[in-house]
């Protein structure tokens, strides 16, 4: 047995130690099944205290740790890599909600819960908390945190970052960091919180978040619009805000391939509206009355789409959402797909959909470009999807590294970011290297030299390495 696997049963118990091959198989390959590694052993604390005592010992051994939690990765963030030297530091133990607290609007959490438990927990107190993503009943707050999270309330709320209002932490070193406390004004220096946000696990092991809430929604009302392009959709929204305020909640963009996609690949969805638009529009509205002004604000503006329902009820607006999260298990379902999580500025996003994608596919004849998502804050997820019958790591390898690096190109030169929310992880890094600008990559490699010098916390991730 591994010295280190010994000397973590000794310390922690072992039952908080698995090696079994088919217990850690699960374990092993990310979400989308494009990554697999090995591991000496999966850890399963049940406490900050125990978090750093693994640290320790990792450091003590020399033992990297990869952090994770629902291991819902869009790019391998919380997959080992194949030597098989590294342990997977499992936070799904840690799931207690510490407390919530009605009047200050917030909720202390460890990094195990499960965002949908969470928000089970704040809607019992009268509240919620406003991020919400399809993969909401396996995401976990420690890898929401981690990656920085969006989803498909951030046009009202923001990311990740602005809904957290402090955190606790374990350091390479195996010290805690104890900033969980909600303070209005703190200048002691760099802000460890935010820098720990998108982190990835690279620069500390997040167990427990302070998180803001906000009231529960007294109503809410849902639409599917038919739109002939992704300016008119933009235009839409500006009119809409213009005369709406902050009411508008979620704004998002789905193109009639898409659609098709799922309508034939996902059972139980059907047609939201009769006529088959180019393009479409999925839109929560929310506050008192919510239908009925959704539809008297939709009535000036009904020469701006081809057609539109408002959900008549929550099981229709239901319907409507499934069909937007969906759209990742239905391309997966139709073919090989390559996914870019991309933003520009909102202003710029219509045009860089349009433009974007006919270059694409003109430079990589038979591939059919969809670009989905959150329009409202200029970050769609811009996929290319195979040509029919290709095979899917052939495809992935040639073309798919050059045409997601024309991709990354293209957004480069826009002004934009080759990850709007779903991190770096191993996907990007080396499009990160070559686009990341020499201050920024300098930057991230002093700070993880400054607080993991021998580079034991998610190795491999998030830090291109030199050349």
């Amino acid at each position: 047995m591994n010295s280190t696997v010994q000397i973590l049963r000794d310390r922690l118990g072992a039952d908080r130690v698995v090696t079994g091959p088919g217990d850690l198989e699960p374990w092993l390959s990310d979400w989308r099944g494009i990554y697999r590694g090995r591991a000496l052993a999966l850890i399963e604390p049940r406490s900050t205290a125990e978090v750093a005592a693994a640290v320790r010992i990792a450091g003590e051994t020399g033992t990297p740790l990869v952090p994770q939690g629902g291991n819902t990765s869009m790019v391998g963030g919380a997959t080992p890599d194949g030597s098989g030297n590294a342990m997977i530091l499992s936070l799904r133990k840690l799931n207690a909600m510490r407390s919530i607290d009605r009047d200050a609007g917030l909720a202390v959490v460890e990094a195990g819960v499960i965002l949908e438990h969470l928000h089970q927990a704040a809607e019992a107190e009268g509240l919620r908390f406003p991020l919400t993503l399809g993969a909401r009943g396996s995401a976990t707050i420690g890898g929401l945190v981690s990656t920085n999270a969006g989803g498909t309330q951030v046009l009202r709320f923001g990311t990740m970052r602005g809904l957290v209002a402090g955190l606790e932490a374990v350091l390479p070193d195996g010290q805690i960091y104890d900033g969980l406390a909600a303070l209005k004004k703190d200048n002691r220096g760099y802000d460890l919180t935010q820098l720990l946000i998108a982190a990835e696990g690279t620069l500390g092991i997040v167990t427990a978040a302070t998180l803001r809430l906000v009231p529960a929604v007294t109503d809410s009302a849902s639409a599917w619009l038919g739109v002939a392009s992704p300016h008119v959709a933009l235009d839409l929204l500006r009119a809409m805000e213009q005369a709406s305020g902050s009411a508008i909640e979620s704004f998002e963009i789905v193109p009639a391939h898409d659609l098709e996609l799922v309508l034939e690949h996902i059972p139980g969805t059907r047609r939201p509206i009769e006529t088959r638009s180019a393009w479409n529009v999925l839109i929560d509205f929310v506050g008192e009355d919510a239908t009925a002004r959704l539809i008297a604000l939709l009535e000036p503006l009904a020469d701006r789409f081809d057609d539109a329902a408002v959900a008549a009820n929550n099981a229709q607006a239901a319907a409507f959402w499934r069909i937007r999260d969906s759209i990742s298990e239905a391309e997966r379902a139709a073919g090989p797909t390559l996914a870019h999580d991309i933003s520009v500025a909102v202003e710029a996003m219509p045009g860089f959909i349009e433009s974007a994608g006919a270059a694409v596919e003109a430079r990589f004849p038979g591939v059919t470009v969809s670009a989905f998502g959150h329009l409202g804050d200029g970050n769609v997820h811009f996929h290319v999807n195979a040509p029919s019958g290709a095979d899917a790591s052939a495809w992935r390898a040639d073309p798919g590294k050059a045409i997601s690096a024309h991709v990354y190109d293209l957004v480069t030169q826009a002004g934009g970011s080759i990850s709007a929310e779903h991190g770096i992880g191993q996907m990007k890094l080396d499009a990160l290297a070559r686009t990341g600008g020499p201050a920024r990559l300098a930057a991230l490699r002093a700070v993880k030299q400054g607080l993991d010098p021998r580079n034991l916390f998610n190795p491999g991730k998030l830090i291109p390495p030199l050349a």
